[in-house]
């Protein structure tokens, strides 16, 4: 289990996606576990804080999802360039052994609640909120936050902390065709406030 594991309230869970990074998807049912990436999620709702994001019909996870009623969104790092290419473009029907093969290691942060990979900079536990229209039309999942985890030398006090962690930390941000940015530098606006 991560040492620097911090819960987050749910009231700035929205804040772990706010920033439009690159998410692992990661889904467990019957003891098949899967983690895919997934470029278009994003917050959804404050209170009680729900998350969206878009999973084709060919997903393994998107199965898994469906059969188990949960699944994770974590933040991956810099440091997880690869192996966020990786499980975005190896599919377990293909490799059994994808998580392996990918260099992907999950724990649970509590009982049942997992899969979480290790290495990300933060995690959304969700409960499926099953909209059978939506998903089948768009492939679009809702999902309810229940627990959320950072990693505090990424994310502390409600904020994540960019400018002053090592660069390492830094979110992935999918462009295409393999290319992706790490978030840039910090920039404040004065307020009156």
């Amino acid at each position: 289990m991560n040492e620097h594991l911090l819960p987050v309230s749910l009231d700035k869970a929205y804040r772990l996606l706010n920033h439009g990074p690159t998410v692992l998807v990661s889904a467990r049912h019957a003891g098949v576990s899967n983690v895919m990436a997934a470029a278009w999620a994003c917050a959804l709702d404050f209170s009680p804080p729900k998350v969206s994001v878009v999973l084709d019909k060919s997903c393994i996870t998107r199965t898994l999802i469906e059969k188990s009623g949960a699944f994770v969104l974590q933040i991956p790092t810099v440091n997880q360039l690869r192996l966020t290419h990786a499980v975005g473009n190896r599919s377990l029907a293909d490799d059994e052994q994808k998580l392996a093969h990918c260099g992907v290691t999950l724990f649970d942060a509590a009982e049942g609640l997992g899969p979480l990979v290790e290495g990300c900079s933060a995690w959304l536990y969700c409960r499926l909120i099953p909209e059978p229209h939506n998903q089948q039309t768009y492939d679009l999942f809702i999902g309810e936050v229940t627990s959320a985890w950072a990693d505090a030398r990424a994310f502390r006090d409600g904020h994540w902390q960019f400018e002053h962690a090592d660069p390492r930390w830094r979110s992935l941000h999918y462009v295409a065709g393999g290319h992706f940015y790490a978030i840039g530098a910090a920039l404040d606006v004065e307020t009156s406030d």
